[in-house]
C-alpha cells in the first residue's frame, strides 16, 4: 500500500485490544486477548512475516468494541475480527496477514460496540 508519501512502513498492522476493566464491565482481557496476541506475535515471527515492509503485531488499549471481544483489527484494510481460540488466530495469520484474504467467518458484526 502506498500514497503520496510513499510505501507504508508495514504492509499490515494488527492491533489486539488487551484492555482490562476493573468495574465488572465486559472487556477483552477477560476473554483470552493476551493469549491471542502472544500467539499471533509468535506465529508472525516464526513464519518470517514480521518486520519493515511486512507485518507488525501490536497491543492496544480499549478500542470500544467490548461487547464483541476479544477483538483485533488489521490495517490498512480496517478489518475487525472477533476470535475465540488458537485456531482462529492461526487462520487470521495464514489467510489475512500472510495471504491478504479476509477471514469472513471471524468478522466482528458491525453493530457490536461497547
Amino acid at each position: 500500500m502506498s500514497d503520496a508519501s510513499g510505501p507504508s512502513y508495514f504492509e499490515r498492522h494488527i492491533f489486539f485490544c488487551l484492555n482490562k476493566r476493573e468495574n465488572g464491565e465486559n472487556c477483552c482481557a477477560d476473554h483470552g486477548a493476551q493469549a491471542g496476541f502472544e500467539r499471533c506475535k509468535a506465529l508472525v515471527k516464526a513464519q518470517g512475516l514480521a518486520g519493515p515492509g511486512k507485518v507488525r503485531v501490536n497491543k492496544a488499549g480499549c478500542m470500544d468494541r467490548c461487547s464483541a471481544g476479544p477483538v483485533a483489527v488489521v490495517y490498512p484494510e480496517a478489518v475487525w475480527y472477533t476470535y475465540v481460540d488458537a485456531q482462529d488466530i492461526d487462520e487470521i495469520v495464514e489467510s489475512h496477514l500472510k495471504n491478504g484474504r479476509v477471514v469472513e467467518r471471524l468478522l466482528t458484526p458491525p453493530h457490536l460496540g461497547r
